[in-house]
């Protein structure tokens, strides 16, 4: 029977969505159920032979709840604590820890965790960034009549509270706009926060945005949400058609009467906060596929600024280049210091799905593959670019040549297909691969045939 018993809480604490740890009187791990090594990232076999303080790291022993609940009997509630791993991974939870006691006598302790490892580093980055130098329109390169019409028009933006929605495909530099619109206005000495609603989970981004009061749900503190974090100051929203929809109505409310209402409390909170918010597709299509509530549209888009894509700034490509080549040389203390022509006809001939990123990452990789040169010339630069000559549907569309067949014509729309791919993707081999419909395993391959970057 007790052996049954045994597998049957076993069995139970591997199931359930809360991190536990027992320890008996020799602080031997008991219970060390799934949930708890996937926020550690350890194995039961980690513990072999070592003591909870051999495996991990605090100030001292004090730090360790466990220990003090085994030793001295003290319990915790809901108490954040921060630790490493054996491997140096920072770790934080909230927790509850309770001695067990047998006829009066502590026989064991136990520790019932919630990670919030990942919101900690985001608070932190958050907290980091506002304190962080930001771009001013000064710092803006290109003269292209539709980049200095947009660069008018966010100047006219910084002078008042407005909220402004930034449209652009990725890459053309949306953030810099924000940062430059924070920084000629009269917020700019006060915080400038930011948040990417894309790489938040659902889960978090409710509180995140708007704060959380103890006692809220397992493991909630009393802290503040980015609104009152940007107070006095500007809050940008980066891909803000990523929003859950349940909670566009409450950001909406919170943007038209300056008031803000942490999770699990009912009190109001006025604030003094500039939001900018940034969408990489046409906010008519996320309006009609009922990713974006149109009263929200109507809302963030006071101000619209339309960012003109690299393709429709041609003038601008090679006074960018030169600017990316100037700072990787003296970042890399490299002597290269020129583009060759042949180099400069292919970035004005390419047609820059990832935009000015994309050139960006362009100049770097170039300047990793230096060995002495002065001038950058074509075999400097990725497959894609060096062997660049039309766009993949002029290659659809235009003759064979005399001395082309059709699977050479072929090799090459594949080839720019995945060059393509990739740059939309950021290099990222997984999202390429589903975009391209194929495995992973199956475009690193053509990837390394292709010798595509």
């Amino acid at each position: 029977m007790d052996e049954q018993l045994h597998t049957l809480y076993e069995q139970v604490f591997e199931k359930i969505d809360i991190g536990v740890r027992i320890i008996n009187r020799d602080e031997e791990p008991v219970i060390y159920n799934r949930k708890m090594r996937n926020i550690e990232e350890m194995t039961t076999a980690d513990f072999a032979g070592r003591s909870l303080l051999d495996v991990f790291q605090f100030k001292s022993e004090q730090e360790s709840r466990l220990l003090r609940a085994l030793h001295h009997g003290e319990s915790t509630k809901n108490q954040k604590q921060t630790y490493f791993n054996s491997r140096g991974l920072e770790i934080t939870t909230m927790n509850h820890v309770y001695p067990i006691y047998h006829n009066e006598h502590i026989i064991g302790a136990v520790e019932l965790a919630n990670d919030i490892t990942r919101m900690e580093k985001m608070l932190r980055d958050k907290r980091t960034n506002e304190h962080a130098s930001h771009y001013q329109f000064a710092d803006m390169i290109g003269s292209s009549q539709s980049f200095q019409a947009v660069i008018e028009q966010a100047k006219r933006a910084s002078r008042t509270s407005s909220t402004v929605l930034l449209i652009g495909e990725t890459g053309t530099g949306k953030e810099l706009f924000a940062q430059s619109i924070h920084s000629a206005s009269r917020r700019s000495h006060e915080p400038f926060v930011t948040q990417n609603c894309a790489a938040l989970p659902e889960s978090l981004i409710e509180g995140i945005l708007f704060g959380t009061s103890k006692g809220a749900f397992t493991g909630a503190l009393d802290r503040p949400g980015l609104f009152e974090q940007a107070d006095g100051g500007t809050l940008l929203l980066d891909e803000i058609n990523s929003l859950p929809v349940h909670l566009q109505p409450k950001l909406l409310r919170v943007i038209q009467e300056q008031k803000v209402t942490r999770i699990g409390e009912s009190k109001e909170r006025t604030i003094d906060v500039r939001l900018l918010a940034t969408m990489n597709e046409d906010p008519i299509d996320a309006v009609s596929d009922g990713r974006l509530r149109k009263d929200l549209f109507y809302r963030l888009s006071v101000v619209s600024l339309f960012i003109p894509s690299l393709k429709e700034r041609k003038d601008d490509i090679i006074p960018l280049s030169t600017f990316f080549l100037k700072k990787y040389r003296e970042r890399f203390n490299v002597s290269m210091h020129t583009l060759s022509r042949e180099v400069m006809e292919s970035l004005r001939d390419y047609h820059w799905p990832g935009n000015v990123r994309e050139l960006e990452h362009i100049i770097e990789g170039a300047l990793n593959v230096v060995n002495g040169e002065e001038t950058m010339t074509l075999h400097h630069l990725p497959h894609h670019l060096s062997h660049h000559t039309q766009p993949v549907n002029a290659l659809h569309h235009s003759p064979l040549q005399e001395t082309e067949t059709l699977p050479e014509r072929l090799l090459k729309v594949e080839q720019q297909l995945i060059a393509e791919a990739m740059d939309i993707e950021q290099h990222n081999i997984s999202r390429a691969a589903k975009r391209l419909g194929l495995s992973r395993q199956n475009l690193q391959y053509k990837l390394s045939k292709f010798q595509v970057r």
